[in-house]
């Protein structure tokens, strides 16, 4: 327990979930963040994990219901005034009347303009998914840069990935390396409760596999000192995490000409990084055999056995076989952009069958 970083006010029993644990003197000669406190892991390390994930639940609530929502609810509706006085204007351009209303009855007032049942339910679906997209592209962004940050102070290249292994174990663990592995940890323990607790979409037992297998990698691979090819994974597997609630924000708006564009440097990052970058460190993990000694001595941080070895490498070429069926659906949204037809992403976009049943008998 680290009291010694600790505010005097705060209970002991508390320090573990406000201040990292297990602090060590640093190494004589360390090879990444020479000025940072050092850590070792230990169970207590949960507990940052259970605050991390009781402030992402309330930055995203509070990001949604005070930020995002708000902002696309507004767009959305100067958007449907000025079609409604394009409308009319053209009406009375063609000596036509303008008919305020289509047989539907009337939802809500919305600043003073009226809409129907359909329009409203259409723009709040659209509210509540832009929101739920907008959350998604802070936390990348914001993910992806402290993951940037991390690969540069750490010895390791993505081209060349073989040295994530040198020198294992990378023990004990610089500050921001240990802070950032708690919080990549937390944040998809966050995304299993989310996509449990929200409507079910089409690909929510493909999702729940990919975020079971993250998790486990994650914590096996900060357990058990994996830690360099852990962080280079995770900041390869964040940057086109930002570009796709980016595209489907914009869709959202009705701007499909920047939701296309977005959505094609989505497709060139996705390509580059996750079959690309992380299928050279897939090759690095397997050449690690020879790399690395395959011992069993917790007390000096050997945990790469031969049962290790083998388990850490079927994980990340199942995440790989689920990411190429992945990337097959996002080429059919690439068909889709280059015919003209518009960028829609068919993994996750839609409810199950159950909600557009009710749709279609509300």
């Amino acid at each position: 327990m680290n009291t010694d970083a600790a505010p005097g006010w705060l209970p002991s029993y508390l320090v573990p979930f406000f201040v990292l644990s297990y602090p060590v003197p640093p190494p004589e000669n360390p090879d990444s963040f020479p000025n940072s406190k050092y850590y070792t892991n230990g169970p207590l390390d949960a507990c940052i994990i259970i605050t991390a994930i009781a402030v992402m639940a309330v930055l995203r609530d509070f990001t949604r219901l005070f930020i995002m929502e708000p902002f696309a609810r507004w767009k959305l509706t100067q958007d449907l005034k000025k079609t409604r006085a394009a409308a009319r204007a053209n009406g009375k351009a063609n000596g036509n009347g303008y008919a305020n209303g289509n047989g539907n009855g009337h939802a809500s007032h919305a600043n003073g303009l009226v809409i129907s049942k359909q329009e409203a339910r259409k723009m709040q679906r659209s509210v509540i998914r832009f929101a739920e997209q907008g959350w998604s592209v802070v936390y990348y962004t914001a993910q992806w840069f402290f993951g940037v940050y991390i690969h540069r102070n750490v010895p390791t290249h993505m081209l060349d990935p073989i040295n994530v292994w040198h020198g294992y174990p990378h023990t004990p663990l610089a500050g921001p390396i240990k802070f950032y592995y708690l919080l990549q940890n937390a944040f998809y323990m966050h995304q299993v409760l989310i996509i449990n607790a929200e409507a079910r979409r089409k690909d929510h037992w493909q999702m729940m596999t990919h975020h079971v297998i993250t998790v486990v990698l994650m914590v096996s691979s900060y357990c058990y000192d994996f830690t360099r090819i852990g962080c280079l994974i995770m900041v390869l597997m964040d940057l086109c995490d930002i570009f796709l609630p980016m595209a489907k924000m914009q869709r959202y708006l009705g701007y499909s000409t920047a939701c296309d564009v977005t959505f094609v440097m989505f497709l060139v990052s996705w390509f580059v990084t996750r079959h690309v970058l992380f299928v050279f460190a897939i090759k690095a993990t397997w050449d690690s055999w020879y790399v690395v000694p395959r011992v069993w001595d917790p007390s000096r941080g050997y945990y790469m056995t031969k049962e290790f070895f083998w388990g850490f490498l079927t994980m990340l070429v199942t995440l790989q076989i689920i990411q190429l069926i992945w990337f097959w659906m996002v080429c059919r949204v690439a068909y889709r952009v280059v015919t003209g037809q518009g960028a829609e992403d068919t993994r996750s976009d839609d409810e199950d069958d159950n909600e557009s049943d009710a749709k279609k008998n509300d």
